[in-house]
């Protein structure tokens, strides 16, 4: 795909396409039914041990929300599963008898992946992963929203209207 008029946004959505939909298939082909959005918090949960959504998602570094997303679409495929806290207040989130048994399984799944990874980006100009580093840096210093509010405050005063 070489489009030059394809916004960021498509291009990043295409690429997570192509790479999510390969490490899918090998999933599948290993026997797993198991999606590449279940790893940070398998991740955590193997660090952590049984932990609250909001310790997965910080350990994770993912919003509280899509934690909790995950963590739905994970209890449905049965590789996690929720509990109370010892005083109540707080759901905790463990892996099944089931999953614990298939992490030696995910693992190599994992080191298959990261050796694939390493080989795309020895075909690139710039590490992948040193772009994604330095725009995730970026966008934290300055967001992504302050941005478009600053590239629509340039239209106006060009007598543009919005480009929201």
């Amino acid at each position: 795909m070489k489009d030059s008029t394809s916004s960021l946004g498509t291009l990043l959505r295409h690429l997570t396409e192509l790479l999510d939909g390969a490490v899918e298939d090998s999933y599948r082909q290993a026997g797993l039914d198991y999606g590449p959005r279940f790893t940070p918090v398998i991740r955590a949960l193997i660090a952590l041990g049984p932990s609250s959504i909001r310790a997965i998602a910080d350990h994770a570094g993912m919003t509280h929300s899509a934690a909790s997303q995950t963590v739905a679409q994970m209890t449905l495929h049965k590789w996690v599963k929720g509990g109370r806290s010892g005083d109540g207040r707080e759901r905790i989130i463990s892996l099944t008898a089931g999953a614990g048994r298939k992490v030696a399984l995910l693992e190599r799944c994992w080191a298959a992946t990261y050796i694939a990874a390493t080989e795309l980006e020895r075909d690139l100009s710039v590490p992948l992963s040193q772009v994604l580093h330095e725009a995730i840096e970026a966008l934290e210093r300055r967001p992504f929203s302050a941005r478009l509010q600053s590239a629509n405050e340039t239209l106006k005063r060009r007598g543009k209207g919005s480009a929201a």
